[in-house]
């Protein structure tokens, strides 16, 4: 995470990729902030000024970009797996924590309700401090209080800590996105956006993969005082691992967006970044950095330096939950209402259905082992009966990865089209197409039908979250991007809540009911998202 310098010493940020040496200068006493300067780059008058689009083409498009593909994607995949492993654990963890079938929905729906309150909060100071830092954070506290949970005695604690996990997911998953296609040239954003969303197949495939390697195996069983620990509590400490690397590979490696700089009027930072991105970008060819100045905009310092020194402590909350709120304001008013509307309900639909069916895939798959379809058998064995988890069947953890590795052929469909049709077009066509399969899920009645079914369910949903991915960052102004991104993702989170919580009270009594309004609201979501504008290849303003 960057540092403030608060003194009149000068202080060292991280490195942008490279090794170079950095001289950094106090910029303003009052904010603190720190300005990069190389060493042979004094201050110099340039005729030739570009707006943002023109100076990342300035900058090629190269290897800078593919290692942003990865540090991105990596963090991409690590919320991947902090949000899916709790689907893993629950038919071996609601034997030592004595779940019920609505325990076992309050906690899948735990890491949604912590996203729904940590994604407006880290979206809007992504906004106003900078993406970079925002992910630092948001991806240590998911790794640190999911690694925690794994040494949860008592259920109430487990769920605690899932929630606070949530907290930094909702932070990271909204923030990638906007970090991400601020580096983008126009002509590639949507294709590489739509590769770092297939990073999340990746997350989901390790998840999978961890679970069914971890799970069933005996030797990671052993007594720690009055907590057991058995295999899936391992799995859960591994799974916190990507999240944690992912934020030491962010504050050690990665710039903080140009486009954000440029906002705010930091202009050398900026340039410092153009720089390092056309040293990588032409790494090699012997090419020099053309000399440009750039269109910033005007530093907001007066009205944060007031809100910061007027007032009492209570005012200032006041003020601070006030100016908070203006994005909201600004998304739905004007001639952002309409598809800010659209947004609200497609995100809804997505998600309820998406995360509803999704989390619950391995314990469905488990009641329909000796046959039938996920509806048939609603009997489950009472959790106080330990045994009746173990041994743990193999066959459910092969299910979830060959599921999550049937993500693959749309993640490559997306990469393809996604420049060539838009985001809306794929969108709403997914949506429509997810639908159907659900509803057949419903209707078949043999095991293997309902394994072919949730995988199209899957190869054909992830199209529908990669177009969400890129109409959502084309939609919006960059002041607005990650809090208009991290406050649909919080409606979604609701919807995620509900889904869930509604398979955990109704899968042993009415299980048609769950699965049936997922294909409704999928079907809603495919209609309504017609009604957004086309926003292929568009600029980023």
């Amino acid at each position: 995470m960057s540092r403030h310098v608060h003194t009149g010493e000068s202080e060292a940020r991280a490195p942008l990729l490279t090794g170079d040496y950095l001289q950094t200068h106090e910029a303003d006493s009052e904010e603190g902030e720190v300005i990069f300067e190389r060493s042979n780059s004094l201050s110099r008058s340039v005729d030739r000024r570009l707006t943002y689009e023109e100076a990342v083409e300035e900058t090629g498009f190269g290897l800078f970009h593919w290692l942003l593909l990865v540090a991105c994607g990596w963090a991409n995949a690590s919320d991947a797996v902090e949000i899916l492993c709790v689907s893993f654990l629950l038919p071996t963890a609601r034997c030592d924590l004595l779940l019920s079938s609505s325990d076992m929905g309050l906690l899948t729906a735990s890491i949604f309700l912590g996203m729904m309150v940590g994604g407006y909060l880290w979206g809007y100071l992504a906004d106003q401090r900078g993406r970079r830092r925002v992910l630092v954070v948001s991806l240590a506290v998911n790794g640190l209080f999911g690694g925690l949970a794994s040494a949860a005695p008592w259920f109430w604690l487990f769920l605690l800590l899932r929630f606070i996990s949530g907290i930094g997911v909702g932070g990271s998953i909204p923030v990638i996105f906007s970090y991400f296609s601020e580096f983008m040239p126009r002509l590639r954003r949507g294709a590489m956006i739509s590769a770092l969303a297939t990073f999340w197949m990746a997350g989901n495939i390790l998840a999978a993969g961890l679970a069914w390697l971890v799970i069933p195996r005996t030797w990671a069983r052993l007594s720690l005082g009055s907590v057991q620990f058995q295999s899936w509590r391992l799995f859960v400490i591994l799974c916190s691992v990507p999240s944690l690397s992912s934020a030491l590979v962010f504050r050690l490696l990665m710039p903080e967006s140009p486009k954000f700089l440029m906002e705010a009027g930091r202009e050398k930072e900026a340039l410092h970044v153009f720089r390092k991105m056309f040293e990588l970008n032409t790494r090699g060819r012997g090419k020099h950095f053309p000399e440009f100045g750039l269109c910033t905009g005007p530093r907001q310092r007066e009205e944060q330096q007031e809100t910061r020194s007027r007032g009492t402590r209570s005012h200032r909350l006041y003020g601070v939950l006030k100016k908070a709120s203006v994005p909201i304001r600004l998304m739905f008013n004007g001639s952002l209402r309409s598809r800010s509307f659209v947004l609200l309900v497609v995100f809804y639909c997505i998600s309820f259905g998406y995360y509803g069916l999704w989390m619950w895939f391995p314990e469905l798959f488990e009641r329909i082992e000796d046959g039938g379809s996920p509806c048939a058998n609603v009997s489950l064995p009472s959790p106080r009966l330990n045994q009746s988890c173990y041994p743990v069947k193999t066959a459910v953890y092969m299910e979830g990865f060959i599921i999550a590795a049937s993500n693959l052929p749309g993640n490559i469909f997306t990469i393809l089209m996604m420049d060539r049709t838009g985001g809306k077009t794929l969108l709403s066509c997914s949506l429509l197409v997810s639908s159907l399969s659900v509803f057949l899920i419903y209707v078949v009645q043999t095991k293997a039908q309902s394994l072919v079914l949730s995988c199209i369910f899957s190869g054909v949903s992830v199209i529908a979250w990669n177009a969400l991915d890129v109409v959502g960052t084309e939609l919006y102004p960059t002041q607005l991007r990650s809090s208009a991104l991290g406050f649909f993702t919080g409606v979604g989170r609701v919807a995620a809540i509900t889904g869930n919580m509604t398979f955990g009270k109704l899968v042993d009594s009415n299980c048609a009911v769950p699965v049936l309004l997922v294909s409704a609201l999928l079907l809603s979501g495919g209609l309504v998202s017609l009604l957004l504008p086309q926003t292929k290849q568009t600029e980023l303003t």
